[in-house]
């Protein structure tokens, strides 16, 4: 949300009214179109993130997050990150003033955005400020604190290894990010980086917190989303996600959402 809608030409957005109210939280909200990719920014204060339909993509340094419409991306004040939006959608940003960031989660995550949280966020971002007196707007902000205290944090977060992007590791990660139907086993890979099994999964896990596989595995989840969210069959998207069947895609979906991808998918 550091940008404008492309419509304005991707201007920085000029949040300077909104800062002068001295409210602890307030926010904007913008269209962006299919294709549309927000560059790296940051900003000052802390930075919620939601999208009340489609499949929104933020990423950082440290890592992505896909966001769907039940989801937020929290993000700490100065964590650089960009935009990346897979279908139009209208995407509302929340600025939290530090001195009540501590109330928040202390790493940046998804959440859930539950019904109330929902609507706390359309009244902030797409209310008539004029029209909203300062000490709603102030109660309303608050409500929204106590409300994201409350709710947890969800795995849609996939690390990524910290380095040079021509590291070993960013080049496996990068070569599955493009591919996560790529079938080539962690010794596979060991093979093509001439160094040993051991050493392969050892660097594995010390660049991204996570084991090959495991990694492997979120990474086929969370890509499987954006296809999802454009009505491909579950079949069609299992395999093409790297499972070998419709059954062993639903159990490894509902082990990490807690739902089939039938009912998530319903959902965006």
């Amino acid at each position: 949300m550091g940008f404008s809608s492309p419509e304005d030409g991707s201007h920085a957005l000029d949040l300077s009214l909104e800062e002068a109210s001295g409210l602890p939280i307030f926010g904007v909200a913008v269209h962006y179109p299919a294709g549309h990719v927000v560059p790296m920014h940051t900003h000052s204060h802390g930075h919620l993130i939601y999208a009340d339909r489609g499949l929104l993509r933020v990423e950082a340094e440290s890592g992505q997050w896909l966001v769907p419409p039940t989801a937020a991306v929290w993000l700490r004040s100065g964590v650089e990150h960009r935009l990346v939006v897979p279908v139009a959608l209208q995407a509302h940003g929340l600025f939290v003033h530090n001195d009540i960031c501590a109330r928040l989660p202390e790493a940046d995550c998804v959440i859930h955005v539950s019904s109330l949280v929902r609507e706390l966020i359309m009244a902030l971002t797409q209310a008539d400020k004029q029209s909203l007196s300062a000490t709603r707007m102030g109660l309303l902000g608050e409500l929204l604190i106590e409300e994201i205290h409350a709710q947890p944090a969800l795995p849609f977060h996939l690390p990524w290894p910290a380095g040079n992007a021509d590291s070993p590791i960013q080049r496996v990660c990068q070569s599955l990010l493009n591919n996560p139907g790529d079938v080539t086993t962690a010794t596979g890979w060991a093979d093509k980086l001439a160094m040993g099994d051991k050493t392969f999964h050892r660097r594995f896990l010390q660049s991204t917190g996570m084991t090959f596989g495991k990694w492997r595995q979120q990474l086929r989840l969370m890509s499987s989303l954006t296809l999802l969210l454009k009505g491909v069959p579950i079949t069609q998207v299992a395999l093409a996600s790297g499972y070998e069947s419709h059954s062993a895609y639903t159990t490894a979906f509902s082990k990490q959402f807690g739902q089939p991808p039938s009912v998530f998918s319903a959902k965006l």
